[in-house]
């Protein structure tokens, strides 16, 4: 049995970023075009208004300030509301592969290593641009590497989910190293039309380089990992191939993401909390060992709930980051994100941990512990 070690990390960003003031404004002028076109039937009573929606309304729910968005034009057209992708040849690469491949080039170049070092290529998300062939055979081939590539998807814990697969191909021997890439295109998937969910995704995307821990390579020693599964029907997405086949066939608004947040709050941080809870108590650890926490960007209640559960007191922002506030909800990338943002000033020795959450219900965590340089 080897050991793994995450050695590096890597992140891509859409060059556009839309702030809540310029999502609410588009959005509001949509509901103003909509109730006017609907106006007998609300004061009839058999349509309800639209309610507008305001920054102040987002942020107090979510902690979001701003996302970054392939297509900024799209999302911001009140005709349209939705990104505008360019259909590819065959001969292109896709959207997903391409979002995912600068990442994974960022995480090559951090460690100093060549494509031709690495074994395999893991592509995790929430949701694949196609079926086959897979994202990251693409991506592995676009960066010429042997071996393999697999893509797989547990939506909002795909990142850690990936990362666990990863590290199961170190320590068997499968692989000395493996790139783990989360390419996050969340942002067709949501109706800006909703003004519950308008304003939660962003896209992302950011990839990990995951090795057989050797003398001498600093990363972070990857000590423990835990996944969790209780199958819930509170956030949902019925898109997929046999939507055509359907008789009849959905509306395209149907195919979209939807939840229960409210219940999703309620049930999901208990079990998140108890999960890390349990793992740190296996390892005979307490959380004053942990000096951070990696946690799922999805809604920063969630996450402050999340970390005084397990922390058991107020805890400052260096111990629970947040990044939700420029990047939104990047589904299965967020906890990563976190990390590679804000995985500085430890020292060897020192612990964090690595957590998401989401869709399933899914719980992925990992405790990481900082090598020497």
């Amino acid at each position: 049995m080897h050991n793994a070690v995450i050695r590096s990390s890597g992140l891509w960003t859409p060059p556009e970023s839309v702030s809540n003031d310029e999502l609410v404004a588009c959005y509001n002028a949509w509901v103003e075009q909509w109730n006017a076109r609907n106006a007998d039937a609300i004061a009839a009573g058999t349509l309800q208004a639209k309610e507008p929606s305001s920054s102040g309304f987002i942020e107090k729910a979510s902690g979001i300030q701003s996302r970054y968005t392939i297509d900024k034009a799209g999302v911001l057209d009140i005709d349209r509301m939705r990104p505008g992708v360019r259909r590819r040849g065959d001969n292109e690469i896709s959207v997903m592969a391409e979002a995912g491949l600068v990442a994974a080039k960022a995480a090559l170049e951090a460690a100093g290593r060549d494509p031709s070092e690495v074994d395999g290529v893991i592509c995790s998300a929430t949701t694949m641009q196609r079926t086959y062939p897979c994202i990251a055979i693409e991506i592995q081939n676009a960066l010429g590497i042997k071996g393999f590539g697999y893509d797989m998807s547990v939506a909002c814990s795909s990142g850690t989910f990936g990362l666990i697969n990863a590290v199961n191909a170190i320590q068997t021997g499968q692989a000395r190293s493996v790139l783990l890439v989360t390419p996050e295109i969340t942002t067709p998937q949501l109706n800006f039309r909703d003004r519950d969910s308008h304003f939660i995704f962003g896209d992302v995307a950011v990839a990990l380089l995951v090795e057989r821990e050797e003398d001498g390579l600093d990363g972070w020693s990857v000590r423990n990992m835990q996944m969790k599964t209780v199958y819930s029907n509170n956030i949902r997405s019925n898109f997929g191939f046999l939507n055509a086949c359907e008789t009849p066939e959905p509306g395209f608004e149907d195919r979209y993401f939807v939840q229960e947040g409210r219940r999703v709050f309620k049930e999901v941080c208990p079990m998140v909390a108890d999960l890390i809870l349990k793992q740190l108590a296996a390892n005979n650890l307490a959380s004053t060992d942990m000096k951070r926490l990696w946690l799922h960007q999805a809604n920063i209640n969630m996450n402050m709930m999340i970390a005084r559960k397990v922390f058991d007191r107020e805890f400052s922002e260096d111990e629970a980051p947040v990044i939700l506030n420029e990047f939104a909800n990047t589904a299965g990338a967020g906890s990563l994100v976190a990390f590679h943002r804000h995985s500085d000033g430890f020292a060897a020795g020192e612990k964090g941990l690595m957590c998401s959450f989401g869709a399933g219900y899914s719980v992925g965590s990992v405790i990481l512990e900082k090598r020497a340089a």
